[in-house]
């Protein structure tokens, strides 16, 4: 058997194996109040319905502030979780699990999505302005509100109660988005925080936010919940967040609650030399799994299945996050079973007839 198409345990869930659809934004809720509609049920589904072991939704805020953009999917009130529990059914009906990544954009807030406009939204097209550790605008966005002492732990409660909400849509695993240069990051790396207070200085210290986080939900959603982190291992950038650092808040995080590293990279700044290429992440995913005891997830540029099966064989990584391949095939399992000379069980019946010849 392909190390891909083996299962993988994390707190009594079971995923059928180790290709996960990584959060994709989709922008799409049209009425701009963070409901997920019938394009997240369709998106997310047909991933389901390909074979994926988990299908992760989209960076979803915790709180209206938390939003990249007006068309971004939330979890911070009542109606959006009930909205979401179609979507979760019909990915646990389809064999996978549904995990959410929960998330804030922090400074990065307020923009539009790239077919309604460029750029930072203003207020007066209703945009709004940001929150973030640090009152330094991201180079052309909108200049953020540096929030105080009791507003980081007001943002905490937001993490809290929206993994409740989580947990109460259907959500099998919780993802807490801590990369990409979004507020957690924002937190964590030194470009964006120069705090005096107990957010700020030492890495323990940037790292209490998330800690903080990871703590809070773990306690509010009890021991049978797996809770993933997502990191930017590094800012590519000598006086920023760095894999060694990064390495060490994964260790704080594992004792706080956290079961999984999803690790990618990048975002906090604008001009750094991010050596990109097929699987360029797997060497910082690597070197996290040696660091940490919680299994570790790569992903970018992971495109066909060999590629995938060679990481899984060659290093400690346990699991696949796939992305944009996944947007131009939503069936990328079920090919890369057939290419890997693995029969599975998890062809819908409907599709049976499209089963690839033997």
């Amino acid at each position: 058997m392909a190390k891909l198409f083996e299962s993988i345990s994390i707190r009594g869930k079971t995923s059928r194996n180790r290709i996960w659809i990584a959060p994709m934004c989709q922008y799409s809720c049209e009425h701009q109040d963070g409901v997920p509609g019938q394009w997240h049920l369709v998106h997310l589904g047909s991933r389901a319905l390909g074979g994926a072991g988990l299908v992760m939704c989209e960076a979803t805020a915790v709180h209206p502030d938390g939003r990249i953009s007006l068309w971004d999917t939330g979890i911070w009130n009542d109606d959006q979780a009930a909205a979401w529990v179609e979507v979760t059914n019909f990915i646990r009906q389809a064999g996978s699990l549904s995990a959410i990544q929960l998330a804030h954009a922090g400074r990065k807030a307020s923009i539009y999505r790239s077919w309604s406009g460029e750029g930072a939204m203003g207020l007066s097209v209703g945009g709004w302005e940001p929150v973030s550790a640090t009152s330094e605008a991201f180079p052309g966005y909108n200049t953020p509100k540096e929030l105080t002492t009791a507003e980081v732990y007001d943002s905490i409660d937001d993490w809290v109660q929206a993994a409740k909400r989580s947990v109460a849509a259907g959500f099998d695993v919780l993802e807490i988005h801590a990369a990409h240069g979004y507020l957690v990051h924002q937190f964590l790396s030194p470009i964006t925080n120069n705090r005096t207070d107990e957010f700020g200085g030492s890495v323990a210290n940037r790292a209490k936010y998330l800690v903080d986080i990871v703590s809070g939900i773990r306690a509010a959603v009890g021991e049978d919940v797996p809770l993933l982190v997502r990191f930017s291992a590094t800012d590519y950038r000598a006086d920023g967040f760095t894999l060694e650092q990064c390495a060490e808040v994964a260790k704080l995080c594992e004792a706080a609650g956290a079961d999984l590293f999803d690790i990618s990279s990048g975002g906090i700044v604008l001009g750094v030399q991010i050596p990109t290429g097929p699987g360029y992440q797997v060497p910082l995913a690597k070197e996290m799994a040696d660091e940490v005891s919680s299994p570790v997830a790569t992903v970018g540029q992971i495109t066909d299945a060999k590629q995938a099966e060679e990481i899984l064989q060659s290093t400690n990584i346990d699991v696949i996050m796939i992305g944009r391949a996944s947007l131009r095939d939503p069936y990328w399992p079920l090919r890369a079973a057939h290419e890997l000379g693995v029969e599975v069980d998890y062809w819908p019946n409907q599709y049976s007839r499209g089963k690839y010849p033997s």
